[in-house]
C-alpha cells in the first residue's frame, strides 16, 4: 500500500511538472531534510513516513472535508518552537525548491494553511508550539507569538491585566495571526476598529529567512501584512498588539426571537440603527439566525441599568429587559458568548482544539450597504432559512470605528465607509465530504448566496478574506512562473477593493519571487519587481530578537454545540 501510494504521487507529481517549475526532486527533498536538521531537533520535523505525522496534521484541522483521501497532503511538517526554527525552513525550503505552506490556528476556511488544491511538493509550517503573550500589567500593549489561539490573549490579557482587552472574534480557537493577518471584525470593532488596526509592531521571516520588525520591513509592508493576507508576504512570528481600556464590568444578553414573534420586522428595525448617531460605540449587536430563530446577541461595555437606557432609545422594539442581562468582566463575557453560558470555566478558552468530527462545512461572505428591509428578510426566511437548520447567516454590524473613510493610514480591510454589516453563510453536514447530504447542503448555500444578490454590494460583490471562498477564483501561474496580477484582480478586488494594487505592491517589495503563496495569495505587482533589492539597500535586513517564552499551553477541552435554546444558547460559528 505504501509504494501503491508512493507510485501515485509521484505520477501526480509528474503530470503537474509543466505547470510548476518549483517541484524539487527526491533529492532536493532529501536535501530540505539534511539542511533543517543542522538546526531544528529532529522530534520536530515530520515526513509522511513518521508516526506522528497524522496526527500532528489533524491535530488543528477544523474541517474534516479537506482530510480526505483525494487532499494534496504536505511532504514534511516542521512544528517550529522558536523563531530560528522559521527561519530554517524558510531557508532551507528556498534553497531546495520546497515551498513553505504557514498554520497558526488552522481556521482557513479552505484549508489553505495544510493542503494544497493541486498537487505540489510543500511542506507545512505549524507554529502551534511558538505560543506565548508577554505583557505587563497596567500595560496598553503585548507582544504575542504567532501561534498564540485567541483564547490564550484573551486569558493572558484578563488574567494579567484586567482592566485591558484586545478586540478580537467570537471563536477561541482561531489563531490570533491568522485573524489579524485577515482584517479582524469582532464584536468590538464598532469601538476600536478591526484586529489589523491595533497592530504596533511585528517581527516577520521573509523569504531570505531573516526577521524583520516594522522598521525593517518598512511601512508599506507592515501596512499589507494587517489585514491584506499576511501569509503572502512572509510568516509573521510575531505581533505586538494595542490594548484598549474596557471597564470592570460589561454586560452581554442573547435575546432570541422567532418568525412568529416578528424577526423580520427586528431585523429591519436592527438594520437601520447601526448607522444612528444614538447607537453608540460602546453598543454592538450581532444577529445569528438559523432555521425560524434570530439570536439577537449584545456586547455592551459597561452596565446593564446604561445598556436598557441606550437600548431603550435606539432599539425598543428588542423588548430587552434587565432579566436578560448578564453582567460580567470582559474576559468571563467572552467565554460567554463562545460557549453560551455563564458556567464554563475561563480556562477552557486555553483549549486549542474544534471537536469537528463528522462536521463538514462550506461558507461564503457579503456585504450589505443598504437596508434588506422586512419583506427581503421574511422571503430570506421562508424561501431558504426555514428550509435548512443546519445552515446559518451571522450578521456583523459596523459603523463607528470601523465606518472611517478607507485611508491610507488604515490597516488593509476595505469595507468601511456605509457598510451596514457583514454576513457570514454557512452550511454544515454530516458524514462525508462528497456525498449526497454535501451535495445539498452546498446546494442550500449557492441558493440562499444567490437570493441575497440583489440585496448586497455589486461590482464588486464585497467578501471578507478571512471567510476564503474558493469559489470567487484562485490565482494563475504566469509563464514568469509567479502567481499573475492580473488574474488575481477576479477574487481579490473583492475581498480588497481598491487596496489590491498597493498590496500587490508590497508584495513586489517583499517577495518578488513569489516563494509564500498559495491559491488566494497577493501577486506580486508586474511593475514593481526588482524593488526589492533597492529597498533593501536602502533599509538592510537586520535580525531581530525574538520575544522571550512565556510557557503558555493549552490543557482543557470542550463540546461546542450550534443548536440554539432558550437555556444556552450557542451562537458561535467557529469554523
Amino acid at each position: 500500500m505504501a509504494d501503491h501510494k508512493k507510485m501515485a504521487l509521484a505520477l501526480a507529481i509528474l503530470c503537474f511538472l509543466c505547470g510548476n517549475a518549483f517541484l524539487p526532486s527526491s533529492a532536493s527533498s532529501d536535501s530540505f531534510l539534511q539542511c533543517l536538521s543542522t538546526v531544528i531537533p529532529s522530534e520536530l520535523v515530520f515526513t509522511q513516513s513518521s508516526s506522528g505525522f497524522t496526527s500532528v496534521l489533524q491535530s488543528s484541522v477544523q474541517n474534516p472535508k479537506f482530510i480526505t483521501n483525494t487532499t494534496v497532503r504536505p511532504l514534511f511538517i516542521v512544528t517550529a518552537s522558536d523563531v530560528s526554527h522559521v527561519q530554517a525552513a524558510v531557508r532551507c525550503g528556498r534553497t531546495n525548491g520546497v515551498r513553505i505552506r504557514v498554520r497558526s490556528g488552522g481556521h482557513d476556511y479552505e484549508g489553505l494553511s495544510y493542503r494544497s488544491v493541486q498537487p505540489e511538493v510543500f511542506a507545512v509550517l505549524d507554529l502551534a508550539r511558538l505560543r506565548g503573550v508577554h505583557l505587563s500589567p497596567g500595560e496598553g500593549s503585548a507582544w504575542v507569538d504567532a501561534g498564540t489561539t485567541l483564547g490564550e490573549l484573551y486569558y493572558a490579557v484578563g488574567t494579567t491585566n484586567p482592566g485591558f482587552l484586545f478586540p478580537g472574534g467570537v471563536c477561541a480557537t482561531v489563531g490570533v495571526s491568522g485573524f489579524v493577518s485577515g482584517g479582524g471584525i469582532g464584536l468590538m470593532m464598532r469601538k476600536y476598529g478591526v484586529g489589523g488596526d491595533n497592530v504596533l509592531d511585528a517581527k516577520i521571516v521573509n523569504a531570505n529567512g531573516d526577521v524583520l520588525d516594522r522598521a525593517a520591513m518598512g511601512e508599506d509592508v507592515f501596512w499589507a501584512i494587517r489585514g491584506g493576507s499576511g501569509e503572502s508576504f512572509g510568516v509573521v512570528v510575531a505581533w505586538r498588539l494595542k490594548l484598549s481600556p474596557v471597564p470592570t464590568t460589561v454586560t452581554v444578553v442573547n435575546n432570541v426571537r422567532t418568525l412568529e414573534q416578528g424577526a423580520p420586522d427586528l431585523l429591519a428595525k436592527w438594520e437601520s440603527t447601526i448607522l444612528s448617531p444614538l447607537n453608540i460605540p460602546d453598543l454592538t449587536t450581532r444577529v445569528v439566525l438559523q432555521g425560524r430563530v434570530a439570536i439577537f446577541q449584545t456586547l455592551y461595555l459597561g452596565r446593564c441599568t446604561d445598556l436598557l437606557d441606550t437600548v431603550l432609545n435606539v432599539f425598543p422594539e428588542l423588548g430587552m429587559t434587565s432579566g436578560d442581562c448578564n453582567e460580567m468582566s470582559w474576559l468571563r463575557a467572552m467565554a460567554f458568548i463562545y460557549f453560551g453560558n455563564t458556567t464554563t470555566p475561563v480556562e477552557v478558552l486555553l483549549n486549542r482544539t474544534n471537536y469537528v468530527a463528522g462536521h463538514y462545512y462550506k461558507a461564503k461572505s457579503d456585504y450589505v450597504r443598504r437596508a434588506v428591509g422586512s419583506a427581503g428578510w421574511s422571503s430570506l426566511y421562508q424561501q431558504w432559512l426555514s428550509k435548512n437548520g443546519n445552515g446559518k447567516m451571522v450578521l456583523e454590524p459596523h459603523g463607528e470605528a470601523v465606518g472611517g473613510a478607507n485611508t491610507a493610514t488604515a490597516s488593509p480591510y476595505p469595507h468601511r465607509r456605509g457598510v451596514l454589516f457583514n454576513i457570514q453563510y454557512g452550511s454544515d453536514w454530516c458524514c462525508d465530504a462528497n456525498g449526497t447530504m454535501a451535495a445539498a447542503g452546498l446546494a442550500w448555500l449557492d441558493g440562499i448566496y444567490g437570493f441575497m444578490g440583489p440585496f448586497v454590494t455589486s461590482n464588486p460583490r464585497e467578501a471578507y478574506a478571512n471567510y476564503r471562498d474558493l469559489d470567487l477564483g484562485k490565482n494563475v501561474i504566469g509563464q514568469d512562473g509567479l502567481s499573475s496580477y492580473w488574474s488575481g484582480r477576479v477574487w481579490a478586488e473583492r475581498y480588497f477593493m481598491g487596496n489590491y494594487r498597493r498590496l500587490a505592491a508590497a508584495k513586489a517589495m517583499a517577495d518578488p519571487g513569489d516563494y509564500f503563496r498559495n491559491e488566494q495569495s497577493i501577486p506580486p505587482l508586474p511593475n514593481e519587481k526588482g524593488r526589492f533589492a533597492s529597498h533593501h539597500e536602502r533599509n538592510p535586513l537586520a535580525t531581530a530578537a525574538p520575544p522571550r517564552d512565556h510557557g503558555l499551553r493549552a490543557t482543557s477541552s470542550h463540546h461546542d454545540s450550534l443548536l440554539p435554546s432558550h437555556d444556552s444558547v450557542v451562537v458561535t460559528l467557529c469554523w
